[in-house]
């Protein structure tokens, strides 16, 4: 069966990797991925990742910080789940490599657009780590940038929730799921599936997004196979 998006980048946070724990790692959480993951590259489906790190720092809440210092942190914590979700990967029978924004050289590899793209296209996983290297941007916006320069079919951005509503669903009863969106639609109406500048990248590269829960890692197989579930925003 052909897929459907034959590169994509998969946009998971770091709560994500925690699992039912709610922060850390979970190592059954990471397994369940890696072997998601590796069914996607039997498909031949080229997939680059980027992971926020939210598991163990979130810099907008660090009272009293320098906002500069405490993204920088953030992004530390960004590389140690690329780092973790790399190991998952490589014993789930992935290839990976992990690129970081910021130069780590004992660990990682630096991003060059170029040498990203050719690890895709051999086969390997790329993890993207340290968001876009810069403070006051978020990994959402890593996403859309990396998901752009790479010219990836599409951004898989897994959530807690199983697609993007009219209103919060956990607040609202009557909440309703919207099928397909746009990206006008989503700044206009402040949908909040992303920050707006992450949205605006998107929109202004064309770059579609599918929206999904990630309570089920074959969540991610059904989309690129073509399965209409979650919300489109195109």
């Amino acid at each position: 069966m052909a897929v459907k998006y034959k590169r994509i980048l998969l946009k998971l946070s770091g709560e994500a990797l925690a699992g039912k724990k709610g922060q850390g790692l979970d190592n059954e959480t990471l397994q369940a991925i890696g072997k998601t993951i590796y069914q996607l590259t039997e498909k031949g489906v080229e997939t680059a990742i980027v992971v926020g790190g939210g598991n163990f720092w979130r810099g907008r809440t660090s009272e009293g910080m320098d906002r500069v210092t405490a993204d920088h942190i953030g992004m530390l914590g960004t590389a140690m789940n690329a780092l973790a979700l790399s190991d998952a990967l490589e014993q789930a029978g992935c290839v990976t490599r992990v690129l970081s924004a910021i130069e780590m050289r004992q660990f990682c590899e630096p991003y060059i657009r170029k040498r990203a793209i050719r690890h895709l296209e051999k086969g390997r996983v790329v993890i993207f780590a340290c968001g876009t290297g810069n403070p006051f941007f978020s990994t959402d916006t890593a996403a859309a940038l990396r998901a752009s320069e790479i010219e990836a079919d599409i951004i898989l951005k897994a959530t807690v929730v199983d697609g993007v509503y009219d209103k919060d669903p956990k607040k609202h009863c009557d909440a309703v799921r919207y099928k397909t969106v746009s990206h006008d639609e989503v700044l206009r109406l402040s949908l909040g599936i992303m920050d707006a500048t992450a949205a605006a990248l998107c929109r202004d590269n064309r770059v579609a997004i599918a929206v999904f829960s990630m309570s089920d890692p074959q969540n991610i197989i059904r989309i690129v196979d073509g399965d209409e579930i979650g919300t489109i925003v195109m």
